[in-house]
């Protein structure tokens, strides 16, 4: 079965962390997208480039930013192909935000 593993991170979690710290954590997000149940996956552009739209009462609304009102902000996915949900548990807790502050939603994907 797919699965979507959404990554929210705390904005500020590489703060205050050496150059091979970073080094080491982006080492961690290559060496997953290596295995060979990742179909794909994405790292997403700083929260402040976002662009938010909602529709009221059939009008378009546009606002800057995600606005969410969160400590943790969405920061990329992976699309993972597991066997069952435990697995995709274990592929999600190796992702460095998991250990960081941050999270990861695991939800199963729609099987068209």
């Amino acid at each position: 079965m797919r699965y979507a593993l959404l990554i929210n991170e705390r904005p500020e979690a590489y703060e205050g962390l050496s150059a091979d710290e970073r080094a080491a954590i982006s080492a961690e997000y290559t060496t997953l997208m290596k295995d060979e149940r990742m179909l794909g996956g994405e790292r997403l552009q700083p929260a402040e480039t976002a662009t938010t739209v909602r529709v009221q009462d059939g009008e378009m609304l546009v606002t800057d930013g995600p606005f969410a009102d969160t400590k943790e902000i969405f920061g990329g996915f992976y699309i993972v192909e597991a066997g069952d949900l435990d697995e995709a548990l274990e592929l999600a807790a190796r992702i460095p935000a998991t250990r960081l502050g941050g999270s990861v939603e695991v939800r199963p994907l729609v099987e068209l």
